[in-house]
């Protein structure tokens, strides 16, 4: 048996929430990850929050009761909650605690994400190009492979009006309207190949996660445990092509991006190969991110996304449903809160209570995915 278990899911929705603090959604999204498990405040031991806009996301604990408990702030980019889950794992392996919260929170503003960078480790003409922000890097990333592999703008299109699809079936996404692949490819183009509604946009939102030790799950809740089979973060090797090393390194020397290497690790670790995946929630920043990430997950080949997708397999009845609440697209992207909602997810569809999202059969065995700058990944099995 693995050394984790899942008991308890919460999301606040994701979307723009006028006069409510970042602090206030994590509140919530703990209260209904509490109420998900059947546990109170005063049986959680310890706690792991991520926030990228939320100094001191420790400082929830003024919401939900000053009992003391032990809180680790964590951030690591649009990879920030696969971090904090793979330290709540890590302090329950360790046989410091046995039942903890992971809770992220973020409150951003419109817009693409943009910084100096020099704070990541670039020279000031990376910026002065335009390359630092991020509408621009990905739609210079998806281009490139677009051309290696053949993936055709239709594909990215189908990818899209899929997660908007999905998300209209989702009561907490922020995008709930379907899209057409034609509304999506005649939409203004941003940043080519990518138009307006291929991309997600930062919001605001918080997702909890309970987790305890596995031995303990059935003692604990009468919910069905899901077991968190691996959590592996890895960074980008010199060659890989990232959000902030196009150009690392010539052609010859390029290496796998990190979500290749933390996927493979993920894998091993969990004892399952990608073949025995049933579902997916990946990163999917942009609609060209999801496409790229398919591929970079092992779950198939570069340049097989065209017919993998035109084949309906992603979607909700699908052989592979890929990001059955909406994705980011549906969603938006409040960067803590991201992946403990790609948590959220699949653990209401391996217990069999996603409602109308609900995907064909039973899923056994689930995967999600994060990636953000300036090249950091993270990957997570789960099961039941």
């Amino acid at each position: 048996m693995p050394d984790v278990a899942i008991i308890g899911v919460g999301l606040h929705p994701f979307g723009r929430f006028p006069g409510k603090t970042a602090l206030a959604m994590g509140a919530e999204a703990a209260r209904a990850a509490l109420a998900d498990a059947g546990l109170s405040w005063t049986d959680i031991q310890f706690a792991v929050g991520g926030s990228y806009e939320v100094d001191q996301p420790d400082s929830v604990v003024a919401e939900l009761g000053l009992t003391g408990i032990q809180f680790t702030n964590v951030y690591n980019g649009c990879a920030t909650a696969g971090s904090a889950l793979a330290v709540a794992s890590q302090v329950i392996r360790l046989g410091e605690h046995e039942v903890g919260l992971v809770l992220g929170m973020d409150k951003h503003d419109p817009g693409a994400f943009t910084a100096a960078p020099d704070q990541y480790g670039c020279p000031d003409w990376y910026g002065e190009l335009g390359l630092f922000l991020t509408t621009k890097f990905f739609g210079m990333k998806i281009n490139r492979y677009m051309h290696d592999h053949g993936i055709t703008a239709e594909t990215l299109a189908a990818t899209a009006a899929k997660n908007y699809q999905n998300g209209s079936l989702n009561p907490f996404a922020y995008r709930r309207k379907p899209l057409s692949p034609a509304e999506i490819l005649n939409s203004p183009m941003l940043n080519y190949p990518l138009t307006q509604y291929m991309f997600c946009s930062p919001d605001e939102g918080a997702a909890a996660a309970i987790v305890c030790r596995a031995d303990l799950a059935r003692q604990l809740t009468s919910q069905r445990p899901v077991y968190l089979r691996s959590v592996v973060t890895r960074t980008r090797r010199y060659g890989a092509f990232e959000v902030h090393t196009p150009s690392a390194a010539p052609s010859a020397l390029q290496v796998p991006a990190p979500t290749v290497d933390a996927a493979a690790t993920a894998y091993e670790q969990a004892g399952v190969s990608p073949a025995e995946v049933d579902i997916a929630q990946l990163q999917d920043t942009d609609a060209g991110a999801e496409v790229i990430h398919l591929a970079e997950c092992g779950l198939c080949r570069d340049g097989e996304q065209n017919e993998l997708i035109a084949s309906g397999a992603t979607t909700l009845g699908g052989r592979l449903p890929v990001n059955t609440d909406g994705g980011l697209i549906a969603n938006g992207e409040p960067v803590g809160a991201s992946g403990l909602r790609q948590v959220r997810e699949l653990v209401v569809q391996l217990r069999g209570q996603a409602g109308p999202r609900q995907v064909a059969g039973q899923p056994r065995i689930a995967l999600a995915q994060l990636y953000g700058a300036p090249g950091v990944a993270a990957v997570s099995i789960l099961s039941v």
